[in-house]
């Protein structure tokens, strides 16, 4: 049974699908509401796009589903399968830390306590997690000298013949022999040590003062002297933790900076109102299938329609943190690229972290809005007993504290990504070096070439000059010679036409030409060159993924910058705008052949049938010129004389200008 059969299989009802390749391997999970709906909105995005939507669709070749009764069920089961397949197109938590807590086992004859960062359900009590992790080390100690309770690793559930050193010092009750303290005066002691733990003082102490007036009266001065020992330990710990709490908040606080596909984020923990400690994370490699993760995502767009936008349209910049913008129509990741999604990314981290998790504070602070954050918030609040709110706070002192952990974010990517960032002049210099330039780097063109299956054929051409993108002199190309799926024609077009012209009105030509793509792109454009007699440019390409440079003259020997190089940032970053110039004009031009297509106006010819001809044939230009032989590949030898009477009854350069206006 193939993956187009299988859907008709799948039922409608909320769970977890499992995408797997053709060795068996689970490459991404997720959780839907209607499972048979979401896993069909695959299916739907690809074949819009021929099946080139993302690398997810290419390499998937079955899916199995799991099914269960509600939302919070598929959420929670989401999370198990990711952490226990590691599915490498899901977001995976890498930092594994964990904070400690400390362990009671009262479970035992004579009860210990210790530091642990496992909980287990062994009928032990659990105390913490505490921040800083050396914190729950300080109170494991001060309960070892303070009440006495062993710090030895000796099996208490027999008696030994003698006692270690630390009950002749005085550090320890000795229930290791047999007469030195009885179980009574042991139960005693472990009460009192849950009492400290729990943070019930108040009683501890009045507990303490009562004991030891009662040794004092029994004349038992040790014991006496013991417990006051013990009352001043409680009285020390209180005042701490009165001057500690100024507001009597647990939070969470998170931030984050991405750069070049690497990603840094901050948690802040704050315990009553103090930040008391932090932790990084670090991604250098996102999973490529971070933007498609759309498709659930506009599946579920009734329940974000007052959220901040889940993805930056490519004609604009991305919005800073805390910026809001409506829900925008989902783009393949064949015309985005691998963009960052901090929606997508908190959703599968959050729940990752803290799904797990023992103790939640009461306010988890995000700097982006997410799916699945009020579910998130209701589970956590069943599993906790306790109300958590998830918040994306836009302005006040909160949002002041997100900001401060961004911008701590900040400082972490650059001291483990970019120990030391070079000046501008340093960075062209290492470029001249790289790609053996003649001259230092001063203006860089780059082009890019984007369409959907040869329909509707752009180019963009973006410039980067003096260590800046100089976005007055981008150009736009529409393609007009080619007819179909042709990249290297297409750019050998665009090239010729550009330094055509720039040779005819004799002006300067840039230090380097760059070309998004890889060996076929970069000899297209020679070869565009060397038609108009252009033979010494210097000219390079920049593959993606690989993101391995080509220069020409240099093919055997292509350029591998380290990955943290700030010469391949740079030419990342001119790419990368390059394609985003790209996909937003091609946008433009889909938009204009869909408002307006003559093919409509031809007899039998309805919306369906122009999309299939315009996907068959690549433009409207290409159905002219089509025979009919050709046209009956795709309609029926009625339509196709039909469409064929219309053009041959209408200029080329009506129907072209109709539909086709050229923006170069």
């Amino acid at each position: 049974m193939d993956l187009y059969q299988k859907i008709r299989t799948i039922p409608t009802q909320p769970g977890c699908y499992l995408y797997k390749n053709a060795e068996g391997e689970v490459i991404y999970v997720g959780k839907a509401k209607n499972l048979r709906a979401r896993v069909r909105s695959y299916f739907l995005e690809a074949s819009q796009a021929n099946a080139k939507t993302g690398s997810l669709m290419r390499e998937a070749v079955d899916v199995e589903y799991i099914t269960v009764a509600n939302e919070h069920e598929a959420l929670a089961l989401e999370n198990n399968l990711i952490k226990q397949k590691k599915p490498r197109f899901n977001i995976l938590l890498r930092d594994d830390k964990t904070y400690p807590y400390i362990k009671l086992t009262l479970h035992d004859r004579y009860p210990k306590v210790f530091v642990t960062r496992r909980l287990k359900k062994d009928g032990s009590a659990y105390f913490g997690p505490y921040f800083p992790g050396n914190l729950a080390y300080r109170l494991v100690d001060l309960i070892h000298r303070s009440f006495l309770i062993p710090s030895c690793k000796v099996d208490l559930s027999r008696y030994h013949p003698r006692a270690c050193l630390q009950y002749y010092i005085k550090r320890c009750l000795g229930p290791c022999v047999e007469g030195l303290t009885t179980p009574e005066i042991y139960k005693e002691t472990i009460r009192d040590v849950q009492l400290f733990l729990e943070g019930r003082t108040d009683e501890l102490e009045r507990s303490l003062t009562q004991r030891m007036e009662e040794a004092a009266e029994a004349e038992q001065f040790e014991l006496a002297g013991r417990l006051r020992d013990q009352i001043v330990t409680v009285h020390q710990m209180n005042d701490k933790q009165r001057i500690a709490t100024t507001d009597n908040e647990d939070a969470d606080v998170f931030g984050y900076h991405y750069e070049n596909e690497m990603l840094a984020v901050n948690l802040f923990h704050m315990r009553n109102g103090k930040i008391v400690d932090r932790r990084d994370f670090f991604w250098e490699d996102l999973p490529e299938f971070l933007s498609e993760t759309l498709n659930e995502l506009t599946a579920e767009k009734d329940e974000v329609e007052a959220s901040p936008r889940i993805e930056p349209d490519p004609s604009v910049t991305a919005p800073e943190i805390g910026e809001g913008a409506e829900l925008v129509q989902y783009a393949p990741v064949s015309e985005l690229g691998a963009a960052f999604n901090a929606s997508v990314f908190f959703s599968a981290f959050l729940k990752q972290l803290y799904l797990d998790q023992n103790y939640v504070p009461r306010s988890v602070l995000a700097p982006v809005e997410f799916p699945d954050r009020t579910v998130l918030a209701e589970m956590l609040s069943e599993r906790t007993r306790k109300r958590v709110e998830i918040l994306v706070p836009q302005r006040g002192e909160k949002r002041s504290l997100v900001d401060l952990v961004c911008q701590n974010a900040k400082q972490s990517y650059d001291q483990r990504f970019r120990v030391l960032q070079p000046g501008m002049k340093a960075i062209q210099e290492a470029l001249q070096d790289a790609l053996t330039l003649e001259e230092l780097p001063r203006r860089i063109e780059c082009f890019d070439i984007s369409h959907i299956q040869g329909a509707e054929t752009v180019a963009s051409m973006v410039v980067w000059e003096d260590g800046a993108m100089k976005k007055s002199d981008y150009r736009k190309f529409q393609v007009k010679t080619v007819v179909g799926v042709d990249d290297f024609a297409s750019m050998r077009e665009v090239i010729q036409r550009r330094y055509k012209r720039l040779q005819e009105d004799k002006k300067p030509f840039p230090s380097l030409i760059l070309i998004d793509g890889g060996l076929g792109q970069l000899h297209a454009a020679y070869a565009a060159l060397e038609e108009i007699g252009i033979t010494l440019q210097p000219l390079a390409s920049i593959a993606k993924r690989e993101e391995i440079i080509y220069v020409y003259g240099q093919e055997n020997e292509p350029v591998v910058l380290d990955r943290r190089s700030p010469v391949l940032h740079l030419m990342q970053k001119i790419r990368d705008e390059s394609h985003r110039f790209a996909v937003t004009y091609h946008r433009k031009r889909r938009e204009m052949r869909d408002r307006d297509s003559e093919l409509l106006a031809i007899p039998g010819v309805g919306p369906r049938t122009r999309q299939r001809l315009i996907e068959h044939f690549g433009s409207v230009r290409g159905i002219r010129q089509a025979g009919p032989d050709a046209l009956t590949a795709v309609v029926n030898a009625a339509t196709a004389e039909r469409i064929r009477k219309h053009f041959d009854e209408t200029s080329p350069e009506a129907s072209d200008n109709a539909v086709l206006p050229v923006l170069n």
